[in-house]
């Protein structure tokens, strides 16, 4: 199976940069011109997951830049685990609006990629005057140690995240089938394709087992295309799974960074859009109900009904439409 050396851009007229930071290199596509749109993907993704938002909103008269966030595609992977906390993370994203010749940009965020658009928000004000939140909403440091948390999650069984956090014990299970361990996590996560309700949990790993033994094989939701698919792993497969899998290993060290703005709102302009189907927005049904105090600048809000955790992708034509409609709504 052939596999591209370089993703296709989503329109001729999208173009591919690489542009320095203090921490090395970033890869971005942008497309339009206009104000500032930074849009972080989250795992295990690239920018490739902004494929359809980056014509749309160029067409809407805005700049839209799609980035590799560090470990990822295109850009630095250092090999240090400690280079992937959420503080470097902000520093490349500051620096690439900088780079681009920018003093100001709206940042969006996918899953951890909203997780990094939120603290770019809550970090840098000046830069970031309003942010976009996809899947995961906004929780502020607060509460005992994350590792300790989840390590009480699941019972008998390991919560994902904890199982993540041990280096090279995911890259083990992912790297040997790299695309098919991507079908099945994708598709496990999809609004079409997830197991039923009361099915084993694709979020915690049974003792001696692999967090892919619970995944569905042999059908990828109606999304993904074999051939996108082929771009994802093609990636993964040139790059491995350390760098990604490296957010996960940060959590505690984020924790002791954060310290400063513990319990921090974000007092910017923002939006939230959740998938009815997707984990995170039910797990995370009280910071949801929090984001009065958490989110005070919070312009709109969705849950889309039947959508699951890949949201941009499983209904693009939504979100491109919420997401003009609120650019336009706040002034960017």
């Amino acid at each position: 199976m052939s596999q591209p050396t370089q993703p296709p851009a989503p329109t001729q007229t999208a173009g591919h940069r690489l542009v320095r930071v203090p921490g090395g290199r970033v890869h971005l596509v942008e497309q339009g011109t206009g104000p500032l749109v930074l849009l972080v993907h989250g795992f295990p993704e690239s920018w490739y997951s902004w494929r359809h938002q980056l014509p749309a909103l160029a067409a809407a008269g805005f700049r839209a830049v799609a980035v590799d966030v560090r470990g990822y595609g295109r850009s630095s992977k250092p090999r240090e685990v400690a280079a992937y906390r959420m503080l470097e993370l902000v520093d490349d994203h500051t620096a690439v609006v900088r780079a681009l010749g920018e003093s100001s940009a709206v940042v969006v965020g996918h899953d951890w990629g909203a997780t990094i658009a939120a603290q770019c928000a809550l970090l840098q004000p000046d830069v970031f005057t309003a942010v976009g939140l996809l899947g995961v909403p906004y929780s502020p440091r607060s509460g005992p140690r994350p590792s300790e948390v989840f390590a009480r999650i699941g019972g008998d069984e390991e919560f994902y995240v904890s199982y993540f956090q041990e280096p090279g014990r995911a890259e083990a299970e992912i790297e040997p089938d790299v695309r098919g361990w991507l079908a099945g996590f994708y598709a496990g996560l999809s609004g079409d394709t997830m197991p039923a309700a009361g099915a084993s949990s694709l979020f915690f790993v049974p003792k001696g087992a692999r967090l892919r033994d619970r995944f569905d094989a042999g059908r990828l939701p109606s999304w993904l295309t074999e051939e996108e698919l082929d771009v994802y792993a093609g990636e993964f497969e040139r790059t491995g799974m350390a760098g990604a899998l490296n957010r996960y290993r940060n959590v505690d060290r984020d924790w002791a960074d954060l310290a400063p703005w513990d319990g921090a709102p974000i007092t910017q302009p923002s939006l939230f859009l959740g998938g009815e189907l997707d984990s995170t927005t039910t797990w995370l049904a009280d910071a949801v109900a929090a984001f009065p105090t958490t989110l005070p600048g919070l312009t709109a809000s969705h849950i889309l009904e039947g959508c699951g955790h890949w949201i941009q992708q499983e209904r693009p034509d939504e979100v491109n439409r919420l997401l003009t409609d609120w650019l336009r709504l706040i002034g960017a």
